[in-house]
């Protein structure tokens, strides 16, 4: 995927440290063995908050408010939180700006002391149509420069959910069609896609990845009926 604008890197130091995970809810399961960290990629600003490069982003923020999380903490190159889901599972959002998101993900797994197949990466992907999902255990980062940023760190071995942004219209430079918001006709679409989005990490992480990519990856129509 073509590079946004060259911004640079937000590191947001002397923010607050990361409060400790909270004690699992005694009503929600433990996650399947796996997935302690998602990390959903996007730009930091406000001015790239509702386009299409930002539904990682999106899909972890509707993750925290729907799991309660604690509150946000600023990390040298990423906002952290953690939700009471198992025993520890913790959600970021990188700063550093989309190309970038390698150096993030770096800081996350060294910090927590994990291993990259115990990450779960959401991003836009616009090589599938809005509404899609696609959820895999590993695989190349296509045409999306944050996935190559962090591929060129760890190689392929990591879980990655793909949301479809594609509409029926093309585009003549794909860096800024990705840094456009979604139509009126599509906001309907784009909403459900971030729930969907939600709603099939949490599979992935109590159930763990075959359920979720049996039950999720397809089109929008599609997942939607056999929920």
């Amino acid at each position: 995927m073509n590079r946004p604008p060259d911004c640079p890197a937000h590191t947001g130091e002397g923010g607050a440290q990361p409060d400790a995970p909270r004690e699992p809810s005694a009503s929600r399961p433990a996650p399947a063995p796996g997935v302690e960290l998602v990390v959903g990629l996007g730009n930091p600003r406000e001015r790239y908050a509702a386009t299409r490069h930002n539904l990682g982003y999106r899909v972890v923020d509707e993750l925290a408010r729907r799991l309660e999380a604690a509150p946000w903490s600023h990390r040298p190159l990423c906002d952290v939180t953690s939700v009471p889901l198992g025993a520890r599972l913790l959600l970021a959002k990188p700063l550093t700006f989309m190309n970038r998101s390698g150096a993030a993900v770096a800081w996350l797994l060294d910090h927590l002391d994990l291993e990259p197949r115990q990450m779960l990466v959401v991003l836009d992907d616009a090589d599938l149509d809005l509404g899609a999902l696609r959820l895999r255990r590993s695989g190349g980062p296509g045409t999306h420069n944050g996935l190559r940023d962090i591929c060129e760190r760890f190689g392929t071995a990591f879980p990655r959910l793909r949301l479809g942004v594609r509409g029926r219209d093309g585009w003549q430079d794909l860096a800024d069609w990705v840094l456009s918001p979604f139509t009126d006709d599509e906001q309907p679409l784009a909403w459900q896609l971030v729930a969907r989005g939600a709603d099939a990490v949490e599979t992935a992480v109590r159930e763990g990845l075959d359920p979720a990519m049996s039950r999720f990856n397809g089109p929008a129509s599609q997942t939607v009926a056999d929920r």
